[in-house]
C-alpha cells in the first residue's frame, strides 16, 4: 500500500471510528511503512491506531517511529499503557529511547520494567555515548562449548523468540569470556552428534566496548558480518552490534559530515522538526567568522585599486578566476575528508599526496588557462590573456593545495576535518585567488 493511501485510509478510520477494523486492512503492511504513515498523525490519535495491533507489532511499529515522536508519545501516554510496549522492544531500541528522556520520566519508567529489565537497561545506558556500548543490543545467542550440534541447535530454538539474531551465536565459557563464534548455517549443515567445539571459529572478528560506533560500523562493512560481538575489558562477552544499526551508525555519521562541510553545526533531529532558533544558532556561527575572513579579499582589492584603475579589463575576470580557485579548492578538499573519514588515507600520506595533487593541479591549471586564455584576449589584449592565463594556472594550483592540506592540519590539531570542506575552503582560497591575481597583473602590467 503507497504511503498517500495507507494515511488516508488511517484517518478515515478514525473519523468513522472504524479503527479496530484496520488490523486485518494492515495485516500485510510493514511495521517501517505504518510508522511512516503514523508520525503524520497526533500523538493521542497515533496511540489510538496502535492499539488496534498485537503487543509485539506495536512494540515493532514504535521501534520504526522517528526519535522525536517516540518521546513525544512517551510523554503523551500514562507509563500503564507504554510499559508493556518497552517491554517488548528490543534492549537497544530500548535503551536508545531512555537516553532521550529526561530524568522525570525515567523515573516514571523504571519501576515498570522487571528488575532484570531495569539491570540490563541501566547497564546498557551506562556506557558513553557515540561509544560500541552505546549502540549495542544484549539479546543475543549464547552457546556452551561442550555442547553437541543438536544441543545447540535445541538451545537456539529455545532462545530464538527473545534474541535479535540467531545466525551467529556466541560460544563463551563459564565467566562469560568469549571463546569463539559458530554460523546457524555450519550448525545446519553438520552432523547432529559432532562435537560443536569442532564448528567452532575460534578468531572472532570483535570489538571493545569504548571502541567509537564509526569504527564499529566500518569493522561490520569490512568483514560483512551480521553482527559484531562487543567485550569488555576482561574479554566478556557484554553484548552485540547488528548490521541495522551499524547502518545508522553510517548513515548518522555521513549526515553529520555532510553538515559539517557546510560549517553547520550538528543537529541532534531532523531538518523538519528543527526549530528557527536551532537552525539559527547551527549556521551563524561560521557565516559571521566567514564574513570577517572574506574582508581579507575586499583588503586586497583596495590594496591594488591603481592597477585595477589603470586595467578595467581586469574586473571581468575575478569572478571567474577566484570562482575557479575556489571549486578547485572544494574538489581536493573533499576527497581528502572522505578519505579520512574512511581511513584510506593517514596523516603520514600528506607529503606523498601534495607531490601528487601537484601534478594534478598543474595539468587542471594548465588545462583551464588554455580555455580563459581566448576570452582574455578578445576582452583586453595579449596582456591581459597573459595574466589571465598565467593566474588561472596558478589559482587553481593554490585552491587545490589549500584544499588537500586544510583537512590534514585540522586533523593533526585532533578537530574534524569535515569542517574544512565547502565556505571554509572557498574562502580561504578566494583570498588567495585575490592577492595572486592582483600581484601578477601589477608585476606583469608593469614591465
Amino acid at each position: 500500500m503507497e504511503l498517500p493511501v495507507l494515511i488516508s485510509t488511517l484517518r478515515t478510520a478514525l473519523e468513522s471510528n472504524t479503527v479496530p477494523l484496520l488490523r486485518e486492512q494492515l495485516d500485510d503492511v510493514h511495521p517501517a511503512d505504518l510508522a511512516s504513515a503514523l508520525v503524520e498523525f497526533a500523538p493521542q490519535d497515533l496511540w489510538t491506531l496502535l492499539t488496534v495491533f498485537p503487543r509485539a507489532e506495536q512494540a515493532e511499529v514504535f521501534g520504526y517511529l522517528p526519535a522525536e515522536q517516540q518521546v513525544k508519545l512517551s510523554i503523551s501516554i500514562s507509563r500503564r499503557k507504554l510499559a508493556p510496549i518497552i517491554r517488548q522492544m528490543s534492549s537497544d531500541e530500548r535503551a536508545d529511547l531512555f537516553n532521550r528522556l529526561d530524568d522525570e520520566q525515567r523515573e516514571t519508567l523504571l519501576p515498570a520494567l522487571a528488575q532484570a529489565e531495569r539491570e540490563d537497561l541501566l547497564r546498557l545506558t551506562s556506557h558513553k555515548e557515540g561509544t560500541a556500548g552505546a549502540i549495542m543490543t544484549s539479546d543475543y545467542a549464547i552457546l556452551a562449548a561442550e555442547l553437541t550440534v543438536t544441543q545447540a541447535l535445541d538451545s537456539l530454538r529455545r532462545e530464538a523468540p527473545d534474541k535479535e539474531t540467531i545466525y551467529s551465536a556466541y560460544v563463551v565459557d563459564a565467566a562469560r569470556k568469549l571463546i569463539g563464534v559458530v554460523s546457524l548455517r555450519d550448525l545446519i549443515l553438520a552432523p547432529l552428534q559432532m562435537a560443536l567445539e569442532e564448528l567452532i571459529n575460534h578468531d572472532p572478528i570483535y570489538a571493545a566496548v569504548d571502541m567509537p560506533q564509526e569504527e564499529v560500523a566500518a569493522l561490520i562493512a569490512k568483514y560483512d558480518l551480521l553482527a559484531l560481538p562487543i567485550i569488555n575489558s576482561e574479554h566478556q562477552m557484554v553484548g552485540i552490534v547488528t548490521y541495522d544499526d551499524a547502518m545508522d551508525v553510517a548513515a548518522a555519521e555521513a549526515t553529520e559530515d555532510f553538515h559539517k562541510t557546510a560549517t553547520i553545526g550538528k543537529l541532534e533531529t531532523s531538518v523538519k522538526d528543527a526549530g528557527i532558533g536551532l537552525l539559527y544558532r547551527k549556521r551563524v556561527f561560521w557565516l559571521v567568522i566567514l564574513v570577517f575572513g572574506n574582508i581579507f579579499s575586499g583588503a586586497g582589492i583596495a590594496y591594488f585599486e591603481g592597477t585595477i584603475s589603470s586595467h578595467i579589463a581586469l574586473l571581468f575576470f575575478l569572478p571567474l578566476l577566484i570562482g575557479s580557485s575556489g571549486n578547485a579548492g572544494a574538489q581536493a578538499g573533499t576527497l581528502m575528508v572522505r578519505a579520512l573519514a574512511t581511513g584510506d588515507i593517514k596523516l603520514r600520506d600528506w607529503g606523498y599526496l601534495l607531490g601528487k595533487e601537484c601534478l594534478v593541479a598543474g595539468l587542471l591549471g594548465l588545462t583551464m588557462a588554455a580555455a580563459v586564455v581566448g576570452l582574455g584576449w578578445w576582452r583586453g589584449g595579449y596582456d591581459i590573456a597573459v595574466v589571465v592565463a598565467l593566474t588561472m594556472m596558478l589559482v587553481v594550483m593554490a585552491g587545490s593545495l589549500i584544499g588537500l592540506s586544510l583537512p590534514f592540519l585540522l586533523s593533526r590539531f585532533k578537530l574534524d576535518p569535515a569542517t574544512a570542506s565547502g565556505p571554509l575552503i572557498t574562502s580561504i582560497a578566494d583570498v588567495a585567488g585575490v592577492v595572486l591575481y592582483f600581484s601578477i597583473a601589477s608585476w606583469y602590467l608593469a614591465l
